[in-house]
């Protein structure tokens, strides 16, 4: 981490009211301040949740990649914090962000959920904002 050590994590007594899985990792719910729409969801573990308070911007991790992820560090569609709220069983943590250029799915979305079930089918419902292409550009 770039500012924040270990020794400071492990002072961060907050972080041991979350109960982490087996992984070291709690499911994140992202919710757009305003609209109270479900971005998307994803994972932390006690340095990317440690890093996005010190930040103000979401950071998660990446199980696929195996790292820290701050998001929108490719796409610039970053989410700045407003709010971090823990559910009832200390097991879920809800961060309430406001979403740089209104996408949030890599997709081009603006939520990750824009599928839905209609007659046995899963139909896409939300139409494509950016074009993933222009978003990651290499």
């Amino acid at each position: 981490m770039a500012n924040g050590t270990a020794a400071q994590i492990a002072k961060a007594k907050w972080l041991n009211r979350v109960k982490w899985d087996e992984h070291g990792l709690v499911p994140v719910i992202a919710q757009e301040d305003g609209s109270n729409d479900v971005l998307m969801f994803a994972w932390m573990n006690r340095d990317a949740l440690y890093k996005t308070v010190e930040l103000g911007e979401a950071v998660y991790w990446s199980r696929s990649r195996k790292k820290l992820w701050h998001k929108g560090e490719e796409s610039g569609h970053v989410q700045k914090v407003l709010g971090i709220r823990l559910d009832c069983d200390e097991d879920v943590i809800l961060v309430e962000v406001e979403q740089a250029g209104g996408v949030a799915c890599h997709t081009g979305r603006h939520s990750c959920f824009y599928q839905k079930l209609v007659n046995g089918e899963w139909v896409a419902t939300d139409p494509v904002l950016k074009d993933p292409q222009e978003i990651y550009k290499k």
